[in-house]
């Protein structure tokens, strides 16, 4: 695009503001001397007209971890309360006005929110002050800000700072589904532990033992041979030449044994000191 014509889509963006501008006075103006359902009316004709500069200011938010649609929600409902809160005979622009509206309330919609994770009030307040000065702050500095120098810039300490920027991922959550690397396909769910059930087990092998180590050898094998070695009753039939209904006798008065032995019955009267 020629210099000429940038030019020229300069004038006509400026001239487009100023219709607005002087429609949104105007409308104002009417509604300000006149009585609902009229001055509901036009306060609707501003908030249509001014829309996109809601929807403009609510794209400065996203990337957050707040739906887009969300987004423009809170800022239309800004908008909303700055059409209805301006006073035309007031020496500020509507835009003047309209636009730390918007920004307070999506700031406060951040604030109350949309966190996952809530941290103190102070650092969510000073987490929204770093999030408006560090546009700005870039655009001066060339680079992104270091703490010093957004501390300077707000007037606090590097501290706060770093506190407050470091809760800016509680605003959203990473799906267990996300991959955890690029290069080998795993998913976060895949680095998270199981619940470790090695405990569990050492615990009921120490419990059994001294149970077990009571039976005679034969009761030990069978009790092997089926839990150990997974085999069925008519095989440890075979394996001790035995039927298989003398197994399932003889591991059943085992297992009702075992359970004697390490079941302390609640009438047992306490060891006394």
């Amino acid at each position: 695009m020629t210099t000429a014509a940038v030019r020229s889509t300069e004038s006509r963006s400026t001239e487009s503001q100023t219709l607005i501008a002087d429609s949104t006075h105007d409308l104002l103006t009417e509604a300000d001397g006149v009585a609902d359902p009229r001055r509901q009316q036009l306060l609707d004709e501003v908030i249509i007209l001014n829309a996109p500069v809601a929807r403009s200011i609510a794209a400065r938010y996203r990337r957050k971890g707040v739906d887009s649609d969300d987004l423009e929600q809170v800022a239309y409902l800004g908008l909303v309360k700055a059409a209805n809160g301006y006073r035309p005979d007031a020496s500020t622009a509507f835009l003047a006005y309209a636009v730390p509206t918007i920004r307070g309330e999506l700031k406060r919609y951040f604030r109350d929110c949309a966190w996952v994770v809530r941290p103190p009030r102070r650092v969510q307040e000073m987490q929204g002050s770093i999030a408006a000065a560090e546009p700005e702050l870039t655009q001066q500095l060339g680079h992104l800000p270091t703490d010093q120098e957004t501390a300077d810039a707000l007037g606090t300490d590097p501290g706060e700072v770093a506190e407050a920027a470091s809760v800016r991922g509680c605003f959203n959550t990473l799906s267990l589904d996300a991959p955890a690397a690029a290069d080998n396909g795993a998913r976060l769910v895949d680095t998270v532990a199981d619940s470790e059930q090695g405990y569990e087990l050492v615990e009921n092998v120490r419990t059994l033992a001294p149970a077990v180590s009571d039976l005679d050898d034969r009761d030990r094998q069978i009790l092997a041979l089926r839990f150990c070695g997974g085999l069925t009753q008519e095989e440890i039939g075979n394996e001790l030449g035995v039927s298989q209904m003398q197994v399932s006798r003889l591991l059943r008065g085992i297992l009702d044994r075992l359970r004697k032995d390490l079941t302390v019955p609640l009438d047992r009267p306490s060891p006394q000191s």
